[in-house]
């Protein structure tokens, strides 16, 4: 195949897990939805945010509903949101028990147009989700207002480019720092999941 060729390809494939749509959408939900890395780092997660069975959790960019999936056994309410109608999709199909009994609620919104969702959150959770916002301070303040006072956020990144490293997450984890502080967070840890490679990680924060 030619370079040129080579890159429009590998562009598209991107795009699809990005903002996954028709079959090449579904595709792509397929391989997040059962990937060994992707389900460890999102019940990771879950794990960091020790949910409370009082708590409710919005998670945006929710996928195929992995993380999702292991929220519900643990907190009262879990509302998942994803630009894409293929991963809300496969998210609910994942999760249809949860759903039917009204403990996991899904919409297909970008972060850009949540819509009302109700009483503020306990917890909220991005994962490998906020380089494709258009406004990454704008979307973590958006999250923010729909916190309450001392609700708890978990950002997570794993890169995944060709060739990357602990120190590619490291760099990640410093500028998800950096983002929450401007977005008006305050207490700003991060965690680290070195099982993976690259090693994944989670930076938590508080809104004020």
């Amino acid at each position: 195949m030619a370079p040129a060729l080579r890159k429009r390809a590998l562009g598209a494939v991107v795009r699809q897990f990005g903002e996954p749509r028709g079959v090449g959408g579904r595709v792509a939900g397929w391989i997040m939805g059962r990937r060994t890395s992707n389900v460890a780092r999102s019940r990771w997660a879950i794990d960091l945010l020790d949910l409370q069975p009082t708590d409710r959790l919005l998670e945006v960019g929710c996928g195929p509903g992995v993380a999702l999936e292991a929220a519900a056994a643990q907190a009262a309410a879990v509302v998942g949101v994803d630009r894409s109608g293929v991963m809300i999709a496969q998210a609910r199909r994942r999760n249809r028990a949860a759903v039917r009994d009204g403990r996991v609620t899904l919409h297909v919104a970008p972060i850009e147009a949540l819509p009302a969702l109700g009483e503020p959150f306990d917890k909220a959770l991005a994962v490998n989700t906020v380089g494709v916002w258009a406004d990454t301070v704008e979307g973590l303040g958006t999250i923010r207002q729909a916190l309450r006072p001392g609700g708890t956020i978990a950002v997570v990144s794993q890169p995944r480019c060709p060739g990357a490293t602990a120190v590619h997450s490291r760099k990640a984890a410093d500028e998800l720092e950096r983002l929450l502080d401007k977005a008006g967070y305050v207490d700003a840890r991060t965690e680290t999941l070195d099982a993976l490679d690259p090693p994944a990680v989670c930076v938590l924060a508080r809104a004020p």
